[in-house]
């Protein structure tokens, strides 16, 4: 049993801290809007902070799970944040998807503070979270990395530490790249098979068996001929990672032709009134264009 806090209680954060009560820890919570916090204590348990710096008072390793670098950096050297109060030798670990930039200042910051800090963005979903089988990959010292890694572990189906603070975003980073051109890929090829006259359920019972196999593929094809984009991760929080993509890669040089055209083909869909549709919706998009 360990002592144990979580900050963020969002779509992911909140299923994640569940896994640690049912492991049997300690655990106290914050969520910016407390009503979120009241419902998890009240179906798990564990105590309710007022402000991050409350919350993370006697915990030996602290989560957080938020949106966007401002948020961040809020709950950790804003007013109340977790750093002032953090106890030496303790692990700070961030799921946040964030840039590398931010993973790097809270480092530094955490080394100064005496404790340590590993970035950890998340990979998976909300089901993900949900039944504890995220994939997790980290930066952060050795020694972090091996104090953080049990409790992770509760919710992980796959953690690995990539490198020192800042290579779990850039891996995070790398995977969103990735995953848009998948979706667009699969998107494209639903139309195609719709288009020429094709079972589109058929069409991907075979071809899953195949090379083009994909978790998009399997999971989603269904719900995207349906016309279904309630699952998942939506369109806004896509753009935000990929932009995150872009500010790192005009700084390393990295070209990704793929990954823009695909973030303006998301901006489609959110002019459509897909801001908050799952990721899947490009190919409503097709559809779209294909009426018009």
């Amino acid at each position: 049993m360990i002592r144990a806090a979580f900050i963020g209680l969002g779509v992911m954060g909140y299923p994640m801290a569940g896994h640690l009560v049912r492991a049997g820890n300690q655990i106290t919570v914050f969520n910016r809007t407390r009503i979120r916090s009241e419902h998890w204590v009240a179906e798990h348990g564990g105590r309710l902070a007022g402000s991050p710096a409350e919350a993370v008072v006697g915990a030996e390793i602290v989560m957080s799970c938020v949106g966007r670098d401002a948020d961040l950096r809020a709950v950790t050297l804003g007013e109340g944040g977790a750093f002032a109060a953090m106890e030496k030798g303790a692990v700070f670990v961030d799921h946040t998807t964030a840039s590398a930039t931010i993973a790097r200042e809270l480092g530094e910051a955490a080394a100064k503070g005496g404790f340590g800090f590993v970035d950890a963005p998340v990979s998976g979903g909300e089901q993900g979270a949900k039944n504890g089988q995220l994939t997790i990959m980290c930066g952060g010292s050795e020694a972090d990395y091996a104090k953080a890694e049990p409790v992770i572990a509760l919710y992980a189906k796959q953690c690995r530490r990539m490198g020192p603070v800042g290579a779990g975003q850039l891996t995070k980073m790398v995977n969103q790249i990735c995953l848009a051109g998948l979706v667009e890929a699969l998107s494209e090829g639903l139309a195609f098979a719709c288009a020429a006259g094709l079972d589109p359920l058929a069409v991907v019972d075979v071809i899953s068996k195949g090379a083009a196999q994909s978790w998009q593929m399997e999971n989603r094809h269904k719900t995207m001929l349906a016309g279904h984009y309630n699952h998942g991760f939506a369109v806004e929080w896509m753009r935000k990672d990929l932009a995150i993509c872009f500010d790192e890669a005009a700084r390393n040089g990295a070209l990704l032709p793929v990954a823009e055209m695909v973030d303006r083909f998301y901006a489609e869909v959110e002019a459509m009134g897909g801001k908050r549709w799952d990721t899947s919706s490009l190919l409503a998009r097709l559809e779209a264009r294909d009426k018009s």
